[in-house]
């Protein structure tokens, strides 16, 4: 099991522990089954049951009988959650999204976890563990669950994907498909208006969409192959002797777990950085002078009080 151990570690190339693998494939080659899908329908298994439990504990229990206490989550961990979703709603979104907040909510938390919960799944060595029980699997580089889904380009790209279409379709369901178009001109004049135009478009359809997935892409992908990297070594220099496989073993078993604190903290963060992205991208596509007229209209409301006092 030793050997066995250090020679997963020792994998030639440690990006091997990170891209996608196949497990069940057609005659014509066509992957129907691969690690990072059983990652994505763990994650949503985790998401459907977990969510369900956090709102039994979230929700009002019974007035008449616990006074007060009724409004208060008694598990932790479920606090926790509502917190997080309560401070994403409140701080996060609704400067952003105004009176579509509730509404477009649901939407904004389900990426949000949906991201996070595969982010932490690929920190967790689910494919090396089951490579360790079982080394056919190893050798044929097959997996039914494991590696880091939000690593694959595929994924994120179907991500921003859907959120593309949803902040597309807030703003049309917002400004019409008038407004919508006559809104990329900012007002411009005719002769420059075109320009205006492509590249906003470009930007709604395109750009927006390709950023929000090459940067998810990105970040999760250098991580783990920084991560794995530094587990190998422990691996390349096991069979030396002790005065060297044993610095070297301290040295990267120690950088590897600053790597994996590092990592939990951008799992986090790459989450909330698609959320609050999506939620910037509807917001542009907004009655902006609405809320300017708005805003004066209450900050001259406050001056006429202010001088009537």
């Amino acid at each position: 099991m030793l050997n066995t151990l250090t020679h997963t570690l020792a994998a030639a190339d440690p990006s091997q522990h990170v891209w996608n693998h196949v497990f069940w494939k057609s005659e014509s080659g066509y992957w129907l089954w691969s690690g990072n899908q059983g990652n994505l329908v763990l994650s949503g298994i985790i998401l459907i049951f977990g969510m369900i439990w956090v709102s039994k504990h979230v929700a009002t229990g019974d007035v008449q009988k616990d006074g007060a206490g009724a409004f208060v989550t008694k598990n932790r961990f479920a606090h926790m959650i509502e917190v997080m979703c309560v401070y994403l709603r409140d701080e996060v979104a609704r400067p952003l999204l105004h009176d579509r907040t509730d509404k477009l909510m649901p939407f904004l938390w389900t990426v949000f976890f949906f991201i996070l919960v595969n982010n932490l799944l690929g920190l967790i060595p689910i494919m090396d563990v089951l490579h360790l029980l079982v080394p056919a699997w190893r050798e044929g580089h097959m997996t039914p669950v494991g590696g880091t889904a939000t690593q694959n380009i595929w994924v994120t790209g179907v991500l921003a994907a859907i959120a593309a279409v949803v902040f597309n379709l807030a703003a049309i369901s917002r400004l019409g498909i008038g407004g919508y178009f006559s809104h990329m001109t900012g007002g411009a004049p005719w002769f420059v208006a075109w320009m205006i135009f492509i590249l906003e478009f470009l930007g709604q359809i395109v750009i927006k969409p390709v950023a929000l997935a090459i940067r998810l892409f990105a970040n999760m992908t250098a991580g783990h192959i920084l991560l794995a990297t530094l587990l190998s070594f422990v691996g390349v220099v096991w069979s030396e002797a002790f005065i060297v496989k044993g610095p070297v073993t301290v040295i990267s078993v120690a950088g590897a777990f600053a790597i994996f604190i590092l990592e939990i903290f951008v799992a986090f963060l790459q989450a909330f950085i698609f959320m609050f992205l999506t939620s910037v991208f509807i917001s542009l596509m907004d009655h902006h002078d609405e809320h300017g007229h708005e805003h004066e209209h209450d900050h001259a409301s406050g001056h006429e009080h202010a001088n009537a006092a």
